[in-house]
């Protein structure tokens, strides 16, 4: 079967005020993740190895961080024709508006889909975790001859006011949407959980052209809370993909199947590191058969010059002399001195912990130094004066270097 000429829109825009200090001088998309990795990163793999290869990625807020990363890792071949990853800032095309929603974002470059004439154009957020092969989301569009499909999955019902709540028939069809209510409708086989959409959308382009000319004129700017909800009015086909359906080549027995994580506060993006750590972890980044790309580095490997490692991802052009590191992730360039202890912490690119110091549930931001026999986080008597402390009790320092933040 001949496969439908796609157009890749990535919402790559998000300020991520919940995840202050992290986001002071960067979007959320380009927050640090992982030993090596970027948040935008999985969304963007997800793509190419889905073999979908021309991407948009519309930013917005705080973009320099992300459009420099783009430049260096993200450069597909220029001598096949659409094949690219490129960055489009606001244009203003159709006013001195930035962009003032989701569906207002693609609208203002409506001229790109116009150029690019694909027969489906897939919207998809850039602030998660996960592996999926979003051919298979298409291949499920194509069978239930959708005119949008959503990709959804189950959250506690606790958590469902956080996102677009659905409700869909056995065949998949949408028969309800609600934008984040303050009351979620459960599922009618789990009371306990609602249905949510992840974000991600597939939509046949006449569609999305149409109902984006309509959303203008009504001055309606989201597709959760105005695109969505005014097609379903319109008996438009929407379809809900269960993502739990969604195979991953070479996904392992002991990881949590249909794996996503919404990494927009601190507590969920510190959860989401734990999820990576043990010899079985809930989120497997060693995956050769669907790898995440990492961020492009010319650091030669770790050097451990002793010490205790435990349960810990440590990256490239890191060095250990006679410390003790415990459940956390040190990413590339640290210097971790001697004596220092750090448990349950996520230290990021070219921090320096001085000889002494302990951390314990604690996030450091780039190019942190952290003092000699300083103690931060849980545990301590007295509160780090560069310190926020998130409700959730996760301490985080943020980049004291910050125009080598990027």
């Amino acid at each position: 079967m001949a496969q439908p000429k796609i157009l890749a829109i990535i919402m790559a825009g998000g300020r991520g005020n919940r995840l202050f200090p992290l986001t002071f001088e960067r979007s959320k998309p380009s927050v640090p993740f992982g030993g090596n990795y970027r948040i935008i990163d999985f969304v963007l793999s997800n793509f190419v190895n889905s073999k979908i290869f021309s991407i948009y990625l519309l930013v917005q807020y705080k973009s320099q961080s992300i459009i420099e990363h783009i430049r260096e890792n993200w450069g597909l071949s220029a001598v096949i024709q659409d094949h690219f990853v490129t960055v489009v800032p606001p244009q203003m095309r159709l006013g001195p508006d930035w962009f003032l929603g989701t569906a207002d974002a693609v609208f203002q470059n409506i001229n790109l889909i116009r150029l690019h004439k694909p027969e489906m154009v897939a919207v998809f957020g850039a602030d998660h975790i996960y592996r999926m092969n979003i051919r298979q989301m298409v291949d499920f569009h194509i069978e239930k001859n959708a005119g949008v499909t959503i990709a959804a999955r189950p959250v506690p019902l606790s958590e469902g006011s956080s996102f677009g709540i659905i409700a869909a028939d056995e065949s998949g069809r949408v028969i309800n949407f609600q934008e984040k209510p303050k009351s979620p409708t459960p599922m009618p086989s789990d009371p306990d959980s609602a249905y949510c959409s992840m974000g991600n959308y597939i939509f046949n382009a006449d569609v999305l052209v149409e109902a984006l000319k309509e959303a203008q004129q009504r001055k309606e700017h989201d597709f959760g809370s105005h695109v969505l909800p005014d097609l379903l009015k319109k008996e438009a086909r929407l379809f809900a993909y269960d993502f739990a359906t969604n195979i991953i080549p070479g996904t392992k027995p002991y990881e949590e199947k249909g794996y996503w994580r919404d990494v927009g506060t601190i507590k969920s993006f510190w959860d989401a590191h734990q999820d990576m750590l043990g010899e079985r972890p809930l989120f497997e980044l060693q995956n050769r058969l669907w790898p995440i790309k990492p961020s492009r580095s010319t650091l030669p490997a770790a050097k451990i010059l002793g010490g205790d490692i435990t349960n810990s991802i440590i990256a490239e052009g890191t060095v250990v002399r006679n410390a003790k590191i415990i459940n956390s992730v040190v990413r590339r360039g640290a210097v971790i001195e001697e004596g220092v202890e750090v448990k349950d912490s996520i230290i990021m690119d070219h921090v320096v912990l001085k000889k002494g110091c302990r951390l314990n549930k604690v996030i450091v931001d780039s190019y942190n130094v952290i003092e000699e026999e300083i103690q931060i986080g849980e545990g301590s008597k007295t509160p780090y004066f560069r310190a926020y402390t998130d409700p959730s009790g996760i301490t985080v320092i943020g980049s004291e270097k910050r125009t080598a933040i990027l």
